[in-house]
């Protein structure tokens, strides 16, 4: 072993102080949280239970029941170092309904079985996330009606006018039912 002198007892000095208060970091991961265990083994041994959110999820109408259950909806359950948060996905216009009968909602949740919790944080949004609505289906158009469009547009001369009509008509008349005054019939 190779002894060197240091140039500047002082910094030596702070360096070994600094030292001994900072801790290595363990190569492997540790091992996981005996919660993670538990809850691991509780979905094994009671399926039909389900976690504390998706029952509360599911008895969400009869605990609060009248608007609150009409324009909220429990997204998730925060742990904080104090206890428990529950937080609420509410409509924005709602919102300060929500937020005026926290002590109540909180109530009511504990006597449907969801447990205590320390307050209620409100996240305000759409309840559902639903996409885009589903398009109408459009109905096949008939030979009359198409005979009745493509006369209709005879007169334009622009060829690509007269397309650009022709398709506009189609999406038109499929979006809508038959109408058996506008269509001539052969």
């Amino acid at each position: 072993m190779v002894t060197t002198l240091s140039l500047d007892p002082i910094a030596e000095a702070r360096a070994r102080i600094a030292l001994r208060h900072k801790r290595a970091r363990s190569v492997r991961p540790p091992p996981p949280g005996i919660g993670a265990l538990a809850a691991k083994l509780a979905r094994t041994a009671l399926p039909d239970k389900g976690s504390a959110i998706e029952t509360l999820k599911a008895r969400w109408a009869d605990a609060v029941s009248g608007p609150i259950a009409k324009y909220s909806a429990p997204a998730k359950i925060s742990a904080t170092k104090t206890g428990r948060i529950l937080v609420l996905r509410v409509i924005p216009a709602a919102a300060p309904l929500i937020q005026h009968q926290q002590k109540q909602i909180i109530e009511r949740v504990a006597l449907a079985g969801a447990g205590h919790f320390d307050g209620i944080r409100i996240v305000q949004g759409a309840l559902t996330d639903s996409a885009a609505p589903e398009p109408k289906v459009r109905r096949p158009l008939s030979p009359d009606e198409l005979r009745w469009l493509s006369d209709s547009v005879k007169a334009i001369e622009d060829p690509a006018l007269r397309a650009a009509t022709v398709s506009l008509g189609k999406a038109m008349l499929s979006a809508t039912e038959p109408d058996i005054r506008t269509v001539k019939s052969a």
